[in-house]
C-alpha cells in the first residue's frame, strides 16, 4: 500500500500545491499499474471529501499541520473511513510515507493522530448549513445557494454519487453486445446509445472509435437538439457534443478559445471518424458579422461553475469560489447574446450548462428573452428524468438524472 499512498500523495500534491486539475494530474503521474484503481479511487475520494477530512484534522489539532502532512492524513483517513482499510496497515503505511518524504520529525504526530482517529468518532457540527457543508464537502456558499434554490431537496443533490462509467456508442453500433462480449457489467439508460458500466477499463475499441465516454446528462442535451443541416457548437471542447451532434446534423462548426482545446476537438472527431466537423479557434463572446443568420441551430454550452458535475470533477468543490460567479454570469450572457445573431429565421438556439445554480441557468435565459422578442421558448422533452423549469427549459439534477446536473433551454427564432 505504501507505493499506492506515495502515488496518491504525488497526484494530490499537484492538485493542492500546483492547482492542477485532478484528471490531468493523474495523466501526468507514472502510477504503479497494479495499484492504479486504488490510487485513482483514493485521489477522487480525498478531493470529493476534502472539507470533511479537513474538519477532522481541525478537531484533533490545535495547530494546523503543514500541507504535506495534511495530505498524508487525508489519504489515510479516507482509506480507513471510506474504504474500510485496516487501521494498523493504513497507519503503518502513512508513517512510512512520512519518512519517505523526508518528514521524520512528523512521524510521531502522524502515528498518534491516526491512532486516535481510528478509535474516536467525530461528530458533525450542530448548525444545519455547516453540517451539510462538512458532511458532503460542499463549500458554504454552494450549500446556501442550493438550499435557496431547492429547499430540502438540496441535500439529495449533494448526496448523489454515481460512480459508474458512462459510455456512448455511435449510431449503428450495438453497445449492449459490445459490453456483453467483454464480460462488462452494465445497465441501460433512458438514452439507447448510452450505458453505465462498472469497473470499465478503456480498451482498443476506444482508439478505433467504436465507443466514447460521454456523461448521460451531456448526451441528453444532444438528444434534445433537433437534426439540422448546419449547426454551430459555440463552446465545443473537448468535442463530445460536436461529435454526438455530427451524427444527425449535416455540418458542425466547433469553436473554442484555446488552440490546444481546438486540437482536442479535431483529435476527437478523427478518432470517431466524423468528417463533417470543422474546429476553429474563436472567442464566442466576440461577434463575427460574417456568421449572422448562417445556422439552423446554435448550441451555447457555456463556461460555468460546474457544480452539476462534481461527481466526475471533485476538484471543482475545492477550487471554485463564489466571487467567480458574477464574471461567469457576464460571460454566459455575452456568449448567448452574441451567438443568437448567428441563428437564421426559424432556427433554434440552445443554451446549456453543467450547473445546478439558477443564476447560471434560467436567470440568464430569462433576461435574454426579455431583451429579444424575436426568440421564444420552444417545446423540449427528454427521456432522462428532469425538472421542467418552464416552457423550453429543463433542469437535470444529480439525484434523479443518473448523477449529473445539467441545464438546457431551447429557443426558437421567429
Amino acid at each position: 500500500m505504501i507505493n499506492c499512498f506515495y502515488d496518491c500523495y504525488t497526484i494530490l500534491n499537484k492538485v493542492y500545491g500546483e492547482k492542477a486539475f485532478l484528471k490531468q494530474a493523474i495523466l501526468d503521474t507514472a502510477i504503479e499499474e497494479k495499484n492504479r484503481r486504488m490510487t485513482v479511487k483514493i485521489c477522487y475520494g480525498v478531493l470529493d471529501n476534502d472539507i470533511r477530512l479537513g474538519y477532522y484534522i481541525a478537531q484533533f489539532t490545535d495547530k494546523l499541520p503543514k500541507a504535506a502532512i495534511r495530505t498524508i492524513l487525508k489519504i489515510a483517513m479516507y482509506a480507513m473511513e471510506d474504504m474500510n482499510k485496516a487501521p494498523y496497515a493504513v497507519i503503518d503505511n502513512a508513517v512510512e510515507l512520512t519518512k519517505r518524504l523526508g518528514k521524520r520529525g512528523a512521524c510521531g504526530f502522524v502515528n498518534a493522530f491516526l491512532r486516535r482517529f481510528s478509535r474516536e468518532k467525530i461528530a458533525f457540527p450542530d448548525d444545519p448549513a455547516e453540517r451539510l457543508s462538512v458532511r458532503y464537502s460542499y463549500p458554504a456558499f454552494a450549500v446556501r445557494m442550493l438550499t435557496e434554490a431547492y429547499g430540502a431537496e438540496a441535500e439529495a443533490i449533494m448526496a448523489s454519487a454515481n460512480k459508474k462509467t458512462a459510455l456512448r456508442f455511435p449510431a449503428g453500433c450495438d453497445g449492449a453486445d459490445y459490453l456483453k462480449e467483454r464480460g462488462v457489467l452494465f445497465e441501460r439508460t433512458p438514452l439507447s446509445s448510452v450505458f453505465l458500466a462498472e469497473h470499465f477499463a478503456r480498451d482498443a475499441g476506444y482508439d478505433r472509435g467504436e465507443y466514447t465516454f460521454q456523461s448521460v446528462g451531456s448526451a441528453a442535451i444532444c438528444a434534445a437538439v433537433e437534426p439540422c443541416a448546419r449547426l454551430l457548437d459555440a463552446c465545443a471542447a473537448p468535442g463530445g457534443k460536436s461529435v454526438n451532434l455530427s451524427e444527425k446534423c449535416g455540418e458542425v462548426l466547433s469553436f473554442d478559445l484555446h488552440p490546444h482545446r481546438v486540437e482536442l476537438i479535431r483529435q476527437y472527431a478523427e478518432r470517431m471518424k466524423r468528417k463533417n466537423i470543422e474546429a476553429k479557434i474563436w472567442d464566442s463572446s466576440v461577434h463575427d458579422p460574417a456568421l449572422d443568420d448562417c445556422f439552423d441551430a446554435v448550441l451555447c454550452d457555456v463556461p460555468c461553475s460546474g457544480f452539476g458535475v462534481v461527481n466526475d470533477n471533485p476538484d471543482i468543490k475545492l477550487n471554485r469560489e463564489e466571487t467567480s460567479l458574477p464574471s461567469l454570469n457576464q460571460t454566459q450572457a455575452e456568449i448567448l447574446e452574441t451567438c443568437s445573431r448567428y441563428v437564421r429565421s426559424g432556427g433554434m438556439l440552445y443554451y446549456a450548462t453543467c450547473s445546478v445554480f439558477p443564476c447560471e441557468n434560467q436567470d440568464i435565459v430569462s433576461v435574454f428573452l426579455s431583451r429579444h422578442p424575436e426568440f421564444s421558448p420552444a417545446e423540449v422533452e427528454s427521456a432522462l428524468p428532469h425538472v421542467k423549469i418552464s416552457e423550453g427549459m429543463l433542469q437535470f439534477l444529480p439525484h434523479i438524472s443518473l448523477g449529473g446536473g445539467y441545464f438546457l433551454a431551447k429557443l426558437k427564432r421567429q
